[in-house]
């Protein structure tokens, strides 16, 4: 391999690795503080890609109720971004009411309440209503959804060119600021200390004056703005494929918080960058092969270390 291609090949998975890592944060903070999965988290993606398309376009395709019907509006693609962030972290908060409240309260199996965020997502609303508005077609972002911006960068290396994508280039540059916002909110803030707490021990934090209710919402919140804007990002480089391609990128994020370690904000940034990478490796012609690679190296890793790169081994307390 070449220089130029090994140069590419780290261009192409750090960018997509980059969305890999705060798509997988919103699954992280779930978990440190609940113990179990949120399975909306794939639709909230979906929406969030959505709803950018629906703001910053506003163009509706040939199916579902909102066919053929051209919106008044086409808001910039950072404002759409963040309204469409905010959007999908309100509909967190729906989610958390709907399909963890309830069974948190009655003291239900967190197996229980994995199930129901399950058949929040596809069956009673987010999936179905998507589906039901706007069809299953791909829509994609218009080449101008970024400005002025040229649609590429070309950097020389030992003569040879460099394609680097203005989209790639935003993705990285927004998933860095995200992922250092995230770091700074956790570690430096009172939120993110009395979040740290509430992850530690519920019951102790509530003793402590900490409103242990009111820092879950906040952390489903965050949890679906994080998703959203990963889901808007891949949109526009990819495009959106339909109500169900969320599930793809759940499944991945997943695979993202094990192999960096359950409940790790850092493990979750590193796994989606090594995921990503060995993505990018993956040659031309073995492209229906690269998922079959990034979860191989999964399970490897999971072989010499099962609770992930950086995840700390439990203690079982007898």
């Amino acid at each position: 391999m070449s220089s130029v291609q090994l140069f590419q090949n780290l261009l192409n998975g750090i960018s997509i690795g980059s969305v890999y890592a705060i798509f997988a944060l919103g699954y992280t903070l779930v978990f440190s503080i609940l113990g179990i999965i949120n399975f909306a988290h794939g639709a909230i993606f979906t929406l969030g890609a959505y709803l950018t398309y629906t703001l910053a376009v506003g163009q509706f395709g040939i199916n579902g109720l909102l066919a053929g019907v051209a919106l008044p509006w086409q808001l910039p693609f950072a404002l759409s971004l963040l309204i469409g962030a905010v959007l999908s972290g309100l509909v967190g908060l729906l989610v958390e009411r709907l399909a963890f409240r309830p069974l948190r309260n009655r003291g239900g199996d967190p197996l229980l309440a994995l199930v129901s965020s399950l058949g929040v997502a596809l069956v009673l609303v987010l999936v179905n209503a998507i589906q039901y508005l706007v069809g299953a077609e791909i829509y994609t972002f218009p080449s101008g959804v970024y400005g002025d911006l040229p649609p590429a960068i070309v950097l020389r290396i030992s003569g040879q060119p460099v394609v680097i994508r203005t989209v790639q280039a935003i993705i990285f540059l927004v998933c860095l600021l995200i992922l250092a916002a995230v770091g700074y909110l956790v570690r430096f803030t009172r939120f993110g200390k009395a979040l740290r707490a509430v992850a530690e021990n519920p019951a102790t934090a509530s003793l402590l004056g900490i409103s242990v209710d009111r820092f879950i919402l906040g952390t489903f919140f965050l949890s679906g703005f994080l998703g959203g804007v990963a889901g808007a990002l891949v949109g526009t480089s990819f495009g959106v494929a339909g109500p169900y391609f969320g599930v793809t990128y759940g499944l991945k994020g997943l695979a993202v918080i094990v192999l960096g370690g359950l409940g790790s904000i850092p493990g979750a940034v590193l796994g989606g960058v090594v995921i990503g990478l060995s993505e990018a490796f993956v040659p031309a012609d073995y492209g229906a092969y690269k998922e079959a690679v990034a979860f191989a190296f999964l399970f490897v890793v999971l072989l010499l270390r099962p609770q992930g790169i950086l995840g700390r081994k439990q203690l079982q307390k007898v």
